[in-house]
């Protein structure tokens, strides 16, 4: 049985290898361990070895983490409700599902009262799809703008979850079309330096390095199936 640290030196391993076949440097893509559903005791194991940037979904699971788990670094990767934006503003240095105005003006009001600011990547919903969360590529360039009006906010990226595949090379399209857009944010003006790209998962994540992911959230590839 493969032990979780063989898990994370092989995950570690094709990251670097879909970089380098990409012609970047390894450490151009950064690893977020998505640690909904895993107790304590294997995220510490996981810090232990290195890791020490994981994404949660759930926010109340998220703050028991969080507060049993200090040092760590924390990434909001679900999706956002208006009466739960002041906590994640107050438990995380990173939001990656900020896909409308509205989320984007009152997070920067509760930061403000914080005194704090954080990263946050505007979602995309690349696929189009009504039952998923995101702005439409065409309206990209509005949330992205009302981001860069918010002091404590800093735009960090573009983030997608492209359809569910069998197939992951069927994912390709749609990250290299998320490659198009940051490069035409920057191409026009709209934003004056690179952004990141967080896309790819457990099944897809060396084809979004292939295509430009700067960062990959990976769960069951590392964890192994969850309750």
């Amino acid at each position: 049985m493969t032990t979780i640290q063989g898990r994370l030196t092989d995950i570690r391993q094709r990251i670097a290898f879909a970089a380098i076949r990409s012609g970047r440097s390894p450490q151009a893509v950064t690893l977020i361990a998505v640690s909904k559903r895993v107790p304590v005791a294997r995220l510490q194991e996981v810090a232990d070895l290195g890791q020490i940037l994981f994404g949660e979904n759930y926010l109340q699971e998220a703050a028991d983490k969080i507060a049993a788990l200090p040092g760590l670094g924390w990434h909001f990767i679900g999706g956002i409700q208006s009466n739960k934006i002041r906590q994640i503003a107050e438990l995380f240095q990173v939001v990656e599902t900020v896909d409308r105005l509205k989320i984007a003006s009152t997070l920067e009001n509760h930061l403000a009262s914080l005194g704090k600011t954080i990263s946050v990547y505007a979602q995309v919903n690349i696929g189009r799809e009504a039952q998923k969360s995101g702005v439409l590529p065409e309206h990209v360039d509005l949330l992205v703008a009302g981001i860069q009006k918010c002091p404590h906010l800093r735009l960090a990226g573009l983030m997608a979850m492209p359809p569910y595949q069998p197939d992951p090379e069927a994912s390709r399209p749609f990250f290299s079309q998320m490659k198009e857009l940051v490069d035409d944010l920057l191409h026009r003006g709209v934003v004056s330096s690179p952004l990141g790209l967080s896309m790819g998962m457990s099944a897809d994540f060396e084809i979004a390095i292939e295509e430009g992911a700067t960062l990959v959230r990976v769960g069951s590839a590392l964890f192994g199936d969850r309750e």
